[in-house]
């Protein structure tokens, strides 16, 4: 029973720190490292206290405490840095580089990638997508997901195939700037997940992007 409450109680604790830890907050460089360092602290002290490896369990709850909070620090210091360096690197206005904690969204809107029922890719934007194979690249501790998203107009069957499309041109491209295809998933999602209301064109416009989704795996 005591091993259960510990074990509620240090869930708990993550489920709070994560709430509190907000992408940027305070615009401090180093948000993510700080708050992966406490989330991955109180994960690993939970797992610890569960783990019927023997000895004392407050002794295992410290021990997966460190663990936890040291390999947390290390994914969130990878994102900090990564979103840091992307944020340098592309240089389109509107592009949008997002740092969720655990993991990075770069957010393209259709205007910037492609012509109307187009999923040709624009050349003007070749450099921004090479600075993110680059990146990829360099840290290369990671998979991809490329997902294309639309508006509401026209069918929902020609807007799933044109996500897909519009995604599968994008990924192709990172492929050919060297990131290695196993890395990659391109997704189309079609009207499925929109960001605003398809009720006005403003809407329609920030719904109409590819998010190129960036999860760390170790």
């Amino acid at each position: 029973m005591r091993l259960n409450k510990v074990l509620i109680a240090a869930i708990a604790g993550t489920t709070a720190l994560s709430a509190c830890v907000q992408p940027g907050m305070y615009n401090d460089p180093n948000a993510q490292a700080k708050g992966g360092a406490l989330m991955g602290a109180v994960a690993g002290a939970a797992l610890g206290a569960a783990s019927n490896n023997g000895g004392n369990s407050t002794d295992r709850m410290l021990g997966g405490a460190v663990i936890g909070g040291m390999l947390g620090a290390g994914v969130g210091a990878v994102l900090d840095r990564q979103s840091a360096e992307l944020r340098q690197s592309i240089r389109t206005p509107g592009v949008q580089i997002i740092n969720e904690g655990n993991r990075l969204r770069v957010v393209m809107p259709e205007g910037i990638l492609f012509a109307t029922n187009s999923a040709s890719v624009n050349p003007a934007i070749y450099n921004d997508l090479n600075s993110v194979a680059m990146s990829l690249n360099r840290y290369p501790n990671s998979m991809v997901q490329v997902v294309g998203h639309t508006d509401n107009t026209g069918t929902a069957a020609y807007n799933m195939d044109l996500s897909q499309r519009r995604a599968g041109a994008v990924a192709g491209l990172l492929q050919s700037a060297g990131v290695a295809p196993s890395r990659i998933a391109a997704i189309g999602q079609g009207e499925n997940q929109p960001v605003a209301s398809n009720l006005t064109t403003a809407g329609k416009a920030q719904n109409r992007r590819v998010e190129i989704i960036i999860v760390p795996t170790a």
